[in-house]
């Protein structure tokens, strides 16, 4: 045990020397605590351990001691540099000549300065000029001012401007006057307005002088435009027709680009376009044109015409132009004198034409305001009687001035008074004229439909309103009702269109049950019904689900009750074809065609076939059927086995063979044979028509080869569903098996031979699309399973993995991970040192800054004490003179 003690502190020790080994024992002996023991929970024979005891204080002053040596010393000589290096190209090179040298450092900085100068090289060699002259010359700016020979003294200002605008002494105020004067006699000095009148004249005169120039130069260049214009007609001259030709000839065509960037040029721009107008906002404007309409229709059924009706003008603006006129004819009128007062020509006439008007606007009107009417026309009579009896006292005032005109006063009266009664004449004929016109527009207005409607609130008064009415105006009549009672206008229209819907089914379910119903009148109210379904979907759907309801109510109970069950009616048939219009059959899942394909499938399967009508029925709700699968393609199988039931009753009664029939129908007993024709004349007479519902109602009335005839159409019919039904289930792994009795029955039982041709062409259809297709799938087979072998006793040879190592595949992977771990080892180490190495610098660089903290403010404090002790030595030198 002592050998090993002695041999592991040499281990962890670092062999830098025996010096070193020994101070860190010397250490170690001083100071127990520095050692580290790494102690291992287990000891395992034969394995070298490494670093069992550690000294982490000697580690740690060497590694320090070391970066002393390096890293501190590359800080401190950062940036700092103590030796010169001659980079000059081959300075340290013997081998090259001076020459040489020289040669190659030259051609090295032009180099250099070469791409520098390239970009901005503008030719100096060239000398650029303006006007002819040079630009460094010019730039020197030796521009010399002749005063002498320039007129207008460029740069330079005279006396006479500076002593008028910036004064001056008394030299300045007086006039320049030869020697010879001044020695004669001496001027008096001018004012300072009389020199800027002077000056002002002297502008005005140069002004004028300019202008003179001007109009001159201008006159010159006019007489040598003129001139020059005599010379070219001269001059030129005009090519013969021949080579004009050519030229024409040679004139090359317009390129397609050009031609498209022309039209492009005189291309309309696109303008924006007005806004899309919400739904309210349409349904506003088109209750106002309805009821502008309806008010016209009113106005039209009581005799008011247009043209009265408009108001006139009572008040005209002093500021109107009055230029909102058209000059149809003539109004003026012709000023005359009469018996010696003023006479306006039909004057009377317009007064009598406002009392009609009057008239007729009271007849107009409705009875109960006719007490109003008679009050305002008292009011009226009264005031004209005020009117006649003012004129009276003019008349009178006038007469009392002049009593030499009245005579002829009173003549005039008498003949205007003649006047009147014969007009009253001719206006009663007039009125009784336009009564007998305006009679057939106001029958026409009657007899019109009005343009505005309230939503009835019963049934009774929705089919009062729509009784007598041509399906037309049925159409017209819900439209308007809908407009005008739109749920965007009002708060409780909503539930009034709510109940318009459920009446309309409720109209078109009885339109159904009559004796002869009217499909096409049901068939154009379907248009209105899918407008009020898209507006309010829940209540269609509900009125839609209570009437299935109803009816599979009905089927259960008459189940219960008689065992069996009949086809509805007309109006149930027409309710599920309104279903597939209204609503969409392609969901999985719908809260009304769900229902109403449960229903359906029940009508086919639990109604006993007992009639043609039931057979006509059936195959409508197959029709139906396939109506309502026609995206979904969900597989009915109520309709195939209807189908079969179908072609049963076609042929001669015996027992089904390679085919089974379901419910409704029965392979033996009564109603068998319902498609079975057996007349040669009906066959050969037969052609293809369709089966419309109303025939259910007329088959009682259908002669005996018409019935033939329909029993034929059904056959038909079945064979194009059958070719319908085989497109449609092409897809189907089990087409083949599915569509196996409907084949077996085409192919071994239906007498082909005996049907007309038309009816063979249906039946090869049909056939043809069963036949072509292929089947999808492949039948089972037992799965090939992998043979078991035997038993052996070999022994199985497992590779021991010895514990600790890096298992590998191969030698070459287990080198590649023993690389991959040093890597990670060494990069680890390397993580660590560096890290060491800042927290080092930083310790430096902190250290730094407390030594330069600390050396100011150890100076701040000097300069503190000092200015402390001049501070006290002048405050004692004051107390000292103080004292003295």
């Amino acid at each position: 045990m002592g050998k090993a003690a002695k041999k592991r502190p040499k281990a962890s020790v670092p062999s830098r020397g025996k010096g070193s080994v020994e101070s860190a024992m010397a250490m170690v002996r001083s100071n127990p605590f520095e050692v580290k023991v790494n102690r291992q929970k287990f000891d395992i024979l034969g394995r070298k351990t490494k670093n069992d005891v550690g000294l982490p204080g000697v580690s740690r002053s060497k590694a320090i001691k070391k970066r002393n040596q390096t890293l501190l010393k590359e800080y401190k000589e950062k940036e700092k540099t103590n030796v010169f290096k001659d980079k000059r190209f081959g300075e340290y090179n013997t081998k090259i000549s001076p020459e040489e040298k020289m040669i190659r450092r030259f051609t090295l900085e032009r180099q250099k300065n070469y791409g520098k100068k390239n970009i901005y090289n503008l030719n100096e060699d060239e000398e650029l000029t303006h006007y002819g002259q040079s630009l460094a010359e010019i730039e020197k700016l030796n521009d010399i001012v002749d005063s002498d020979s320039d007129t207008e003294e460029r740069g330079t200002l005279s006396a006479e401007l500076t002593a008028a605008h910036f004064g001056g002494g008394g030299g300045l105020l007086r006039k320049k006057t030869s020697s010879g004067q001044e020695d004669e006699e001496e001027e008096k000095p001018k004012t300072r307005k009389e020199l800027i009148e002077e000056l002002i004249a002297k502008s005005k005169q140069e002004k004028q002088v300019r202008q003179s120039q001007r109009e001159s130069a201008l006159e010159l260049t006019e007489k040598l435009d003129n001139d020059w214009k005599e010379i070219q007609t001269l001059m030129a001259r005009k090519p013969p027709k021949s080579e004009r030709k050519d030229k024409e000839v040679e004139k090359p065509k317009p390129d397609e680009y050009d031609m498209i960037v022309r039209e492009l040029g005189f291309e309309m721009k696109a303008k924006p376009s007005e806004r899309m107008k919400t739904e309210e906002e349409l349904a506003k404007e088109e209750q106002a044109r309805l009821q502008k309409l309806e008010a016209d229709r009113l106005r039209r059924m009581r005799g008011i015409d247009e043209q009265e009706t408009k108001k006139k003008p009572s008040h005209v603006s002093a500021d109107d132009l009055a230029d909102g006129f058209i000059l149809d004819k003539d109004d003026r009128r012709l000023l005359s004198y009469k018996d010696g007062k003023i006479h306006i020509e039909n004057e009377e006439e317009e007064e009598d034409k406002e009392q009609e008007e009057e008239g007729d606007e009271e007849e107009g009107e409705e009875e109960e305001e006719e007490g109003e009417e008679e009050e305002g026309g008292k009011e009226d009579s009264e005031n004209d009687q005020s009117e006649e009896e003012s004129a009276a006292e003019d008349e009178e005032d006038v007469a009392a001035d002049n009593h030499s005109d009245l005579e002829s006063d009173l003549e005039s009266e008498e003949e205007a008074a003649g006047n009147k009664e014969e007009k009253k004449d001719e206006t009663t004929g007039n009125e009784s004229q336009n009564m007998e016109g305006l009679d057939p527009k106001m029958e026409a207005a009657k007899a019109e439909l009005p343009y505005t409607f309230a939503v009835p609130e019963s049934y009774e008064k929705f089919k009062s309103l729509l009784a007598g009415r041509t399906i037309e105006q049925q159409l017209t009549i819900l439209e308007r009702i809908q407009k005008c009672n739109h749920p965007s206008l009002a708060v409780g229209n909503k539930t009034k269109l709510e109940k318009l819907l459920g009446f309309l089914f409720d109209y078109i379910g009885e339109l159904a049950n009559l004796d002869l119903p009217d499909l096409k009148a049901i068939d154009k109210l379907i248009l209105p019904l899918y407008n009020l379904c898209q507006m309010f979907p829940e209540a269609a759907s509900g009125s839609m689900k209570f009437v299935l309801r109803d009816a599979a109510h009905d089927m259960e109970e008459a189940i219960e009750v008689k065992g069996r069950a009949t086809f509805p009616g007309l109006d149930m048939l027409i309710y599920l074809k309104i279903t597939s219009l209204l609503f969409p059959t392609s969901d999985f899942w719908h809260p009304v065609v769900t229902p109403a394909f449960i229903y359906m499938s029940q009508l086919l399967t639990k109604c006993r076939i007992t009639t043609l009508q039931d057979v006509i029925k059936g195959l409508f709700i197959s029709c139906l059927f396939l109506e309502y699968i026609s995206l979904s393609r969900r597989f009915v199988p109520e309709l195939i086995n209807f189908l079969v039931g179908v072609l049963h009753i076609s042929l001669p009664r015996k027992q089904a063979q390679g085919y089974t029939v379901v419910h409704p129908f029965t392979p033996l007993g009564k109603n068998l044979e319902l498609l079975l024709v057996c007349d040669k004349k009906d066959l050969e007479s037969w052609q293809k028509q369709n089966l419309p519902l109303s025939i259910v109602t007329r088959l009682k009335e259908a002669s005996r080869t018409e019935v033939n005839h329909i029993r034929l159409s059904c056959l038909a019919l079945c064979f194009d569903l059958i070719k319908r039904c085989a497109v449609l289930y092409e897809s189907l792994p089990s087409f083949h098996e599915v569509m196996y009795p409907v084949k077996i029955l085409l192919t071994q039982h239906v007498p082909v031979n005996e049907y007309p041709e038309k009816m063979q062409e249906w039946y090869h259809g049909a056939l043809k699309e069963l036949e072509s297709k292929v089947k999808h799938y492949t039948p089972l087979i037992c799965e090939k399973k992998k043979p078991v072998p035997l038993k052996q006793y070999t022994p199985k040879i497992v590779k021991v993995l010895e514990f600790g190592r890096k298992q590998g595949c191969t030698k070459k992977e287990q080198e590649r991970k023993r690389l991959i771990h040093k890597h990670k080892r060494e990069f680890k180490g390397a993580v660590r040192e560096i890290r060491k190495d800042n927290q080092f610098l930083a310790r430096m660089q902190l250290s730094e800054i407390m030594e330069r903290d600390s050396a100011r403010k150890r100076k701040v404090k000097e300069l503190l004490s000092s200015l402390a002790t001049q501070e006290g030595e002048w405050k004692a030198m004051k107390r000292k003179k103080m004292k003295n």
